[in-house]
């Protein structure tokens, strides 16, 4: 009697550890005796004692990747740093855990290459102008290049374009030059227009 109560403990004990519940907007990736077995989506599932393991538990929501600057250079030799925000979701789980040794890590690297490819094209003016242009393209090649990783790129951006200080202070003083040539002509403008005010107050004053 003991030895049979103590394997029916053993039994549900068995039983209760090998229950698993898979929570919403994840997936379990099952491998049985080392070999991939199953994926398990959201629900309660019960895996064979000793020969199945869970080996990877993916997030099946949208994630946010913001990678730090890398330096670019553009078309015409300036080096620049550049940041960007990947936003992307794993639509084949399988794929995420088998296509490459570490997916984010990947992603990160391909976006850095992608990023200098494209940055390479253009000079610094029309890098500076063009960030729409630059979240487009790299969308649309980041997302060709990662579906054999199972990842889904939802949008890229490029947050923030850093040039070399010393073309950031030709930058400001053309800034300032153009505030400054704007506010002349504005002086100039409202002064001929006082001028001519005055002007046509005069003429009609004598011919009153």
């Amino acid at each position: 009697m003991i030895a049979l109560g103590v394997l029916v403990v053993i039994l549900i004990a068995l039983i209760v550890t090998n229950i698993r519940i898979v929570p919403q907007a994840s997936t379990f990736i099952i491998e049985r005796l080392g070999k991939y077995q199953t994926t398990w989506e959201a629900g309660l599932h019960v895996k064979a004692p000793f020969i199945d393991r869970v080996v990877r538990v993916v997030s099946l929501k949208e994630q946010v990747l913001d990678f730090p600057p890398q330096p670019v250079i553009t078309k015409d030799n300036v080096v620049m740093q550049i940041d960007s925000v990947v936003f992307m979701k794993v639509f084949d789980p399988r794929l995420f855990t088998y296509g490459i040794e570490n997916p984010i890590s990947g992603l990160q690297n391909l976006t850095a290459t992608t990023l200098r490819a494209i940055i390479g094209e253009m000079e610094l003016d029309q890098t500076l102008t063009s960030r729409e242009e630059i979240n487009a393209q790299m969308l649309t090649a980041l997302d060709q290049a990662t579906d054999p990783w199972g990842i889904r790129l939802v949008r890229t951006e490029v947050k923030n374009i850093q040039p070399p200080r010393e073309i950031e202070e030709v930058m400001t003083k053309q800034m300032r030059a153009e505030r400054e040539r704007r506010q002349t002509v504005l002086e100039a403008k409202a002064h001929q227009e006082s001028v001519v005010a005055r002007a046509e107050g005069d003429k009609r004053a004598k011919i009153l």
